[in-house]
């Protein structure tokens, strides 16, 4: 997650407000799911700065509760892969829902 997010930063996508809160969140081994939880509910609940959430199916996968009950279109969830970790479209919710649109 963290070589995702610092790729983010160089693109310039990476803020920092005035208030001194980022638009960003590194989740690391040691990171408690209590802090990924409650980086989420902000994200998608709290802030209105936020367009679209880019999370790691495996950090995804720590949270996934919070996950799929998410059903905003604002801001737009997106469970990317990474590096490290395989990813498995079966657990993409997002896809799922594609899915369900396109099934015959």
């Amino acid at each position: 997650m963290k070589d995702s997010t610092t790729g983010f930063i160089l693109a310039g996508v990476g803020d920092v407000n005035k208030d001194g809160n980022k638009n960003f969140f590194v989740v690391d081994t040691r990171t408690p799911v209590s802090q990924i939880e409650e980086a989420f509910v902000d994200f998608t609940k709290e802030r209105n700065d936020i367009a679209i959430v880019l999370i790691s199916q495996y950090v995804a996968d720590k949270i996934r509760p919070l996950v799929d009950k998410y059903t905003q279109a604002f801001p737009a969830l997106l469970e990317i892969p990474s590096k490290d970790q395989p990813y498995d479209p079966q657990k993409d919710g997002v896809l799922k829902r594609v899915q369900k649109l396109f099934a015959d």
